[in-house]
């Protein structure tokens, strides 16, 4: 069993958020205590409702108003400016939706160099990775083509292409494969998950599909804003 004991890519303390709804206040994270080691796959399991996607967009810093600790490779996101945030995000991270949302107007591996070209890679050195993972991702034959000329799984494979573009250290993925038939997400899934290990990053997961979190290092389940 591979030990993911080393220094921690990600890390929650106690991590909280609550809304208001009128006179009702709704706990939504209830003091959420996660690591995820470097290398390290996780699967967050839990019903709709329960706070998965709440909990990625916090870990992802796409929101304030989160009480507790988070720690990306060690930096405390509380002390992060706005600026500081968008640079972790851009250097650090990669996300992947359920829903695909590529840039319409661009090819599929013109929305794989563009975060490159953000990140600062050269756009020849850009090009030759949006290659090397789309064909990866069985798409040599559709670099050019746009993302209304692909079906629902190649859409995905490009947003996963893109999502590992910059090599990042830690991955978000949100019901990846939620949008897609059994069998294409299978296979999509399975193509994530070598890139992932490939490349050294680690990968929080949000998903009910217990059949795919069995595939990962080590599962955690959000029940009521809690981990169990």
């Amino acid at each position: 069993m591979t030990n993911f004991a080393g220094p921690a890519v990600l890390e929650t303390t106690d991590l909280r958020r609550s809304f208001t709804q009128g006179d009702v206040t709704i706990e939504v994270l209830r003091g959420v205590n996660l690591r995820v080691g470097s290398g390290e796959i996780v699967a967050l399991l839990g019903p709709s409702g329960s706070g998965k996607s709440t909990l990625l967009q916090a870990v992802g810093l796409l929101e304030g108003g989160f009480d507790g600790s988070i720690r990306i490779l060690g930096t405390e996101a509380a002390k992060l400016d706005s600026a500081g945030r968008t640079e972790t995000r851009r250097d650090r991270m990669g996300f992947v939706y359920q829903f695909h949302h590529l840039l319409p107007d661009f090819s599929a591996q013109e929305n794989v160099v563009l975060p490159q070209l953000i990140h600062g890679t050269p756009r020849a050195e850009a090009e030759a990775r949006a290659d090397t993972l789309l064909r990866a991702l069985g798409l040599a034959k559709r670099l050019g083509h746009r993302p209304s000329q692909l079906s629902g799984g190649e859409q995905q494979r490009v947003a996963v292409a893109r999502a590992l573009s910059n090599k990042p250290a830690l991955v978000l993925a949100d019901e990846p494969t939620g949008n897609l038939d059994e069998a294409t997400a299978d296979i999509v899934f399975a193509e994530f998950l070598r890139l992932v290990r490939d490349q050294g990053s680690s990968a929080l997961v949000a998903t009910h599909n217990e059949r795919l979190a069995a595939r990962m290092d080590r599962v955690v389940r959000l029940h009521e804003g809690v981990l169990e």
